[in-house]
């Protein structure tokens, strides 16, 4: 596998943390280190409370475990992924985006559930994030699969909701594309970072509202249950209006499901058991309700906040399901130590907000801290699906599709090329189109290599003109720099198939 560097990513992110350089806020190491074990453990006890239940639409009434073997939480797809984020994190530098997740989506992931499936067949034909998540994929985009596997860019960005949203689309955009599974995911990740320096439940809410469209189905769906606790209404009668709002889109969707996780923070008042089991007893996709508001409270609260009731009877264990092909850490203390490392170490690279030290905590002024920069926000929520970025080798590539993949015979298809040299030399770059059906000719390729002095971009409008074409046509852009290669795949199906 190609290590990728992201530089154009990194130059982004340290954008977003540079404000905070030099306010001298710190997080205590041991506080913060139990707030990340209490997150994985949370993430555990719920997801095996609603495993039992999960995919079943009528209302629960759990009050504690069911079916449980002690010391062995349910297998979570949940928190796999993001096991396997963490390893993506430890393998580039801190530096992921979501060309290079789907990297390791496709060598480490076997299952092929739902929108995981639409996207690992997607990149498996040459269409990269974040068209994998947006193409053939009207059914599962607004599902479930992103938002419930958030919580790592929290941890790895605590108090930095910016940049944890920043992470949580590339991440999600994968199997999601742009649609309300990536939405719903932006939302959670604000909420889990914020939850680090303000406890506030309503105040964490309504600040991840403000960190999504108000317009999105999401949104939508969150608010009908704050005003229904607004109103004095019961969270059975919150749960039924926040169907009827996403009857449209219907079971299994986030909408609805993140609205049944914050239906428990809602009404459980700061209870643990009691917060899960009502998460839960919502139904539908119980064991990432459970799961996702479990992290939510530990974050908030630390070990302390979860009664032993609940901790002992599924340990310290790790239980995977979704992932294969290395040694994942077989318990959430091993876990939270390396979540921990990564923490420490973005915390330097990113010019976080918080030194983490063995000084007591000084977090001073949370709302500035949690203030929303909302030029960057903008630039997150518009970005197109059909915009593929690489970062390589001091180089950031754009293939903009423009549109749908599609082609016809006999048809001219436009599409666009910017390349950036993000080093600090100049290069020179050399950039071919390989895989051309016969027949077929391209327009606007630059017919000799071309020179880039530091920072600087072209872009090339580029057309296409199809004579004869495959069912799908697999392609790709070449570009030679430095005496090395970097090939992205391109690939274009006929609409007639």
């Amino acid at each position: 596998m190609k290590r990728l560097q992201n530089a154009g990513f990194l130059i982004l992110l340290f954008s977003t943390s540079l404000r905070f350089a030099c306010q001298s806020q710190n997080l205590n190491e041991a506080e913060f280190r139990d707030k990340i074990h209490a997150c994985w453990l949370g993430k555990n006890i719920g997801g095996t409370l609603g495993m039992p239940f999960e995919g079943k639409t009528d209302l629960n009434n759990l009050t504690f475990y069911t079916n449980l073997k002690s010391g062995e939480p349910a297998a979570n797809d949940d928190l796999d992924l993001q096991i396997l984020w963490l390893k993506a994190l430890e393998e580039n530098n801190a530096t992921v985006n979501a060309y290079t997740l789907g990297q390791y989506w496709l060598k480490y992931v076997p299952v092929d559930w739902n929108e995981y499936g639409v996207g690992k067949k997607n990149m498996k034909m040459g269409i990269m994030p974040p068209l994998s998540g947006e193409y053939n994929n009207v059914k599962w985009k607004n599902s479930n699969g992103a938002w419930i596997r958030s919580e790592i860019w929290a941890c790895l960005a605590p108090g930095n909701p910016m940049l944890a949203a920043r992470f949580a689309w590339e991440d999600a955009c994968v199997d999601h594309g742009v649609a309300e599974g990536t939405i719903a995911e932006i939302f959670t990740a604000s909420l889990e970072s914020a939850a680090f320096i303000e406890s506030d439940r309503n105040k964490l809410i309504e600040f991840a509202l403000a960190m999504i469209p108000g317009n999105s189905k999401t949104a939508i769906a969150v608010r009908t249950a704050t005003e229904a606790r607004k109103a004095g209404k019961d969270w059975q009668t919150a749960r039924l209006e926040v169907i009827r709002i996403t009857e449209d889109l219907g079971w299994f969707q986030a909408p609805r499901n993140v609205a049944f996780t914050m239906i428990g923070f809602l009404w459980g008042e700061g209870d643990f058991g009691k917060s899960i089991c009502i998460a839960v007893n919502c139904g539908d996709d119980t064991d990432c309700t459970g799961a996702t508001l479990g992290s939510i409270l530990g974050i908030i609260g630390g070990t302390k906040t979860i009664p032993d009731k609940w901790r002992e009877p599924v340990g310290d264990k790790i239980v995977t399901v979704a992932i294969s092909g290395f040694d994942a850490p077989k318990t959430l203390n091993i876990l939270t130590d390396n979540t921990l490392a990564m923490a420490k170490k973005m915390s330097e690279m990113y010019k976080m907000p918080f030194r983490i030290t063995a000084d007591q905590s000084r977090i001073d002024n949370v709302s500035q801290l949690l203030k929303i920069d909302q030029p960057q926000l903008n630039e997150l929520l518009n970005r197109s699906p059909y915009r593929i970025i690489v970062n390589e080798q001091n180089l950031s590539v754009t293939v903009d599709y423009l549109k749908e993949p599609l082609i016809t015979e006999n048809s001219t298809r436009p599409f666009k090329l910017s390349v950036k040299n993000t080093g600090t030399k100049k290069r020179s770059v050399e950039i071919k189109i390989s895989g051309l059906a016969e027949g077929s000719v391209i327009r606007g390729l630059p017919m000799a290599p071309i020179n880039l002095s530091s920072n600087a971009v072209k872009t090339f409008d580029l057309v296409m003109d199809f004579n004869k074409t495959m069912p799908v046509n697999k392609m790709a852009i070449n570009l030679s720099c430095d005496g090395k290669d970097i090939e992205i795949p391109f690939v274009l199906i006929n609409e007639k198939n």
